[in-house]
């Protein structure tokens, strides 16, 4: 046997962090006698209790382990759902709940006075024949850490980026061990968990891009938070927020829908982007094929737009999100740099009318070529994509240092833009939002942040109607109503 207390250390080594191998932390949940519980997977093999009964010593952990393939017999378990549909997050809820309630109903708590019970279940669907579609499902585990405690929750829903059924069952059994181990390990620190979920994965195998914790271990953690760390940690593109201020699925809210999107800092959201928001709206709908029942509006927030000398301000984050949905509006948040990627994004959902709302100044960029040299086929490239869907822009004015409104007849773009520019303009892609307050536009949304956080007064006129009563009340964006009477005193 190897004695490693004299192992050999070298001046400049760095500490390496040791991950546990799959077989490894199978075998650990195994060995504690009081982790209990069942598996149920559907859609993809039973490749989550495959490692634990390989392992050894799975005899103490697993209950019972099963796939109600058929839909029938599904139904019969778990009750029919009423879309018709069984890889959804409704479905994977039912599957833990039923399990949960069965390992109570049939194991004596006099018997098994120390005993932690889990559910683990998944639902998902693997690349079809024609590999088409890649697939996607929903994993979760539902689990006690004391036997006298209530039980907490982790809900996934994963995208596979595989193009081999095996490949992604493989995946699939690899992420659940992750899962479950994490849930029982690491439950004190949700962001190390997350990032645990990728052990002996990799990004290019498995996109997560909704994640829910509930429970009383989770009772302090907030799930856009934990949103955040997906898309800052590469596990995905972007998430959304509703207007309640809650994790919900890309997918389930762009499916087929209308779509006209706002990016911006909103730091905070002031007159100005509400009135983008109204008017250009109120043009997107004017729009053949645009009903108002089938349209979505999306305000999105870049990533760099987050971050504060180089790391992300999750508190700033949480600020301008909460206002938002405030508001009653749809948030996301992406890694996106480039426009033409947001459109790329929304057409993986929709194939509906897309359009963009935005400033001078940023139209301007979107004809700046050097946004592009990463591109073989430079800005054309990122024209086609960007335009490809009949995409329309709504153009709002801005004032130049003369006072002079400028819009889409006036604005400058590099020479060499020109004619591309006039393409877009004489097709109609490029439409200005004629309907402003020309006092509106002295409105900056860094000019409102500088005036909150050092006090000065009038700021309140420049934000919507309640917002500035939110700032205050939570003191949010550095507001402190001392400042403002020092300024006042001065």
């Amino acid at each position: 046997m190897r004695n490693d207390d004299n192992e050999i250390t070298l001046k400049g080594d760095r500490v390496i962090e040791q991950i546990p191998s799959v077989k490894d932390k199978a075998l650990r949940i195994n060995l504690n006698e009081n982790i209990y519980g069942t598996f149920a997977e559907i859609g993809a093999g039973q490749e989550t209790v495959r490692h634990f009964f390989r392992t050894g010593g799975s005899s103490g952990t697993i209950a019972k382990a099963m796939s109600a393939y058929d839909k029938d017999f599904s139904d019969a378990i778990y009750g029919s759902e009423t879309d018709g549909r069984y890889v959804t997050e409704a479905r994977l809820k039912k599957m833990l709940s039923h399990e949960v309630r069965l390992v109570e109903q049939r194991l004596n708590r006099d018997k098994h006075p120390s005993k932690m019970f889990f559910s683990y279940a998944n639902t998902v669907a693997t690349i079809d024949f024609a590999k088409q579609f890649k697939g996607h499902g929903w994993v979760g585990i539902k689990y006690q850490i004391e036997p006298d405690e209530d039980y907490n929750e982790i809900v996934l829903h994963i995208r596979f980026k595989e193009t081999d059924a095996r490949l992604q069952q493989e995946t699939l059994g690899i992420l659940g061990v992750n899962l479950i181990y994490g849930a029982f390990y690491k439950y004190n620190d949700p962001k190390k968990l997350l990032r645990y979920l990728y052990d002996h994965l990799d990004k290019d195998q498995l996109e997560i891009d909704t994640i829910n914790f509930s429970g009383p271990r989770f009772a302090d953690v907030d799930n856009r938070l934990m949103s955040l760390q997906l898309v800052k940690n590469g596990m995905t593109d972007a998430v959304m927020f509703d207007p309640d201020g809650n994790n919900v699925l890309p997918a389930a809210v762009l499916y087929k829908k209308n779509i006209l999107a706002l990016r911006g800092s909103f730091r905070p959201v002031t007159k100005v982007n509400m009135d983008m928001y109204k008017k250009s709206l109120e043009m997107f709908l004017e729009e053949n094929k645009v009903q108002k029942e089938n349209t979505l509006v999306v305000f999105e927030i870049t990533l760099s737009n987050l971050r504060s000398d180089g790391e992300i301000d999750e508190r700033d984050f949480m600020d301008r999100a909460e206002l938002l949905c405030s508001l009653g509006q749809y948030v996301m948040i992406s890694n996106f740099q480039e426009y033409y990627k947001v459109v790329e994004y929304f057409s993986n959902y929709t194939k509906a009318r897309m359009g963009l709302a935005m400033g001078v100044n940023n139209l301007v960029d979107v004809f700046d070529e050097k946004y592009y040299r990463h591109l073989s086929g430079g800005i054309l490239e990122a024209f086609g994509k960007l335009f490809y869907r009949d995409l329309k822009v709504f153009l709002y004015p801005m004032k130049d240092e003369n006072g002079i409104v400028v819009n889409s007849e006036n604005l400058k773009v590099h020479p060499r833009m020109k004619e591309l520019y006039k393409f877009f303009k004489f097709n109609g892609k490029v439409v200005d939002i004629t309907d402003f307050d020309e006092n509106d536009l002295e409105i900056f949304s860094r000019e409102v942040l500088k005036m909150i956080s050092k006090g000065k007064p009038g700021w309140e006129e420049m934000l919507p109607k309640g917002i500035a009563e939110l700032i205050k009340r939570d003191n949010l964006f550095g507001y402190d109503p001392k400042k403002l009477m020092e300024e006042s005193t001065n």
